[in-house]
């Protein structure tokens, strides 16, 4: 009966022991004076990369005859606005080879008769189907940055005809 009781009593004097201490993970305390504690605070930051455009249509001014002795038309674009926590690119990409003509006009402008420039004149850049960087290799983050896209367009006597002529243009934003 004494090996008895003794196992009784190691049972309640652990759950005693466990009842004056209790087992908390991420608890502290102290007593005393002064008296401190530590807390560890811990969160995790995704990504953040947001592109947003300032119109989801560019309408360009009717080519006047000025624009086809030139060759060329200029006029402004959407501006595109990135909000990034890390490096980024912005590149940009004709959805197609040719533009979309209807009511007469050249079914078959080539892409690259849409140039941008983020510099707001030359140099320009014709579009093409793969995505090039606007920016070179990698922009830093630095919270919002807007970029001013200007367009060209070349228009030429002999193979633009009278019509509407439209052609997407893809922006896309990556964090490398």
């Amino acid at each position: 009966m004494v090996n008895m009781r003794r196992t009784i009593g190691l049972g309640l004097g652990a759950v005693g022991a466990l009842l004056l201490f209790p087992v908390t993970a991420n608890a502290q305390s102290c007593s005393g004076n002064p008296c401190s504690v530590n807390n560890l605070v811990q969160v995790n930051v995704p990504t953040i990369l947001r592109l947003s455009l300032s119109a989801a249509t560019t309408v360009l001014p009717a080519a006047t005859e000025a624009n086809f002795d030139a060759g060329f038309q200029d006029a402004a674009g959407p501006t595109a606005t990135v909000k990034s926590n890390r490096p980024w690119n912005l590149q940009v990409n004709a959805q197609a080879a040719t533009w979309t003509g209807t009511n007469g006009g050249r079914a078959n402008k080539p892409a690259g008769d849409l140039q941008w420039s983020t510099s707001g004149g030359a140099p320009f850049t014709a579009l093409t189907t793969t995505a090039v960087n606007m920016y070179g290799a990698s922009q830093g983050a630095g919270g919002n940055q807007a970029t001013n896209v200007t367009h060209r367009v070349l228009w030429s006597y002999t193979d633009d005809t009278p019509g509407d002529y439209e052609i997407t243009v893809v922006y896309t934003v990556t964090a490398p």
